[in-house]
């Protein structure tokens, strides 16, 4: 009788160890069911930058804005219904995240190989790592297996994402909610070395900071009228000298004071980032290898796995 109980335990702990294992993610998760997910991914994200250099800086800011709501569940990606707000009105989100027509297109694709298997939420990261690839930046296994949200939430997008007019306390706290260090929260920082940014963002910066190069402000102003409403929507490049090119000048441009958004700068004012940032610019390889640390812990936070969420048919809609 006691042996048979003792079995018994050890088969319930061996099946409670394999359920917490299949609830992890993993960078072989797909190896069986759809192991050419990430050529499929790829060829589009690579044929998008192509027609569009922006569109790598893009996709990764998705997966940054998705990431901070909810977790990596591809609930920004949610389109609004007449029963259901999303994310995509929220102020860090509206007339600003876009892309979306790239992942649908990469769904399409991933579903004519592999129908029902790839979520939209794992295809959202693989596409990410591939635009920070392909503009020149690190590679990394991605880790996939998460699943997709029923739900989103307007007010966590409102609320959690770090808005451009940020401190650096504000920044670090923010990034803390989700589990990333302040060390991590500077290395993501990184990720704008490429793409551009709306006037509306950097206004108050170039106008009414003083922790800029006079000359640069002077320049962004050119495009960015001082009175608000006024050319809201035209950009900037994030990074001076290089926006469609995923490397370290980024911090090289705080050091000279040439950050674009306020929050940027914030990085390197005085605080306890400087030094963090003079390192990347003393080294790419360090930023480098932070960068991709930061993404892989972002990637892992609150993923939906198991039985839990879905794998969407179409990325803006539930099933």
């Amino acid at each position: 009788m006691a042996a048979g109980a003792s079995r018994c335990i050890a088969l319930l702990f061996l099946l409670a160890l394999a359920g917490t294992s299949s609830a992890q993610l993993s960078t072989s998760f797909y190896s069986s069911s759809c192991p050419g997910v990430y050529s499929a991914v790829k060829s589009v994200v690579k044929s998008a930058i192509a027609k569009e250099k922006r569109m790598g800086a893009s996709i990764l800011r998705l997966f940054f804005h998705d990431c901070f709501v909810q977790g990596c569940d591809a609930s920004l990606l949610l389109d609004d219904t007449s029963s259901f707000q999303g994310e995509k009105m929220a102020t860090p989100n509206n007339g600003s995240v876009r892309g979306f027509e790239v992942i649908d297109a990469i769904k399409t694709t991933v579903e004519k190989a592999c129908p029902g298997i790839v979520s939209c939420a794992d295809i959202l990261a693989i596409a990410a790592r591939d635009s920070v690839v392909i503009l020149g930046g690190p590679n990394w296994n991605v880790k996939v297996g998460r699943r997709d949200s029923t739900t989103a939430s307007f007010s966590g997008a409102n609320n959690k994402i770090p808005p451009p007019t940020s401190g650096l306390a504000n920044l670090t706290s923010l990034f803390a909610a989700q589990g990333l260090s302040q060390k991590d929260m500077v290395a993501l920082s990184g990720a704008h070395t490429i793409g551009l940014a709306r006037c509306t963002n950097f206004r108050a910066h170039v106008y009414n900071d003083t922790n800029i190069n006079s000359s640069f402000a002077k320049t962004r102003q050119s495009g960015c009228p001082k009175t608000s409403g006024s050319g809201d929507n035209n950009l900037a490049p994030l990074d001076l000298q290089t926006p469609t090119v995923f490397e370290n000048n980024y911090y090289k441009n705080l050091v000279s004071k040439k950050g674009l958004l306020h929050s940027d700068q914030e990085l390197f004012n005085g605080g306890a980032t400087d030094s963090q940032v003079q390192s990347y610019v003393s080294s790419q390889n360090a930023f480098f290898a932070d960068f991709v640390t930061g993404m892989i812990k972002m990637g892992d936070i609150s993923p939906l796995t198991g039985s839990n969420g879905q794998i969407r048919k179409n990325c803006r809609r539930v099933n």
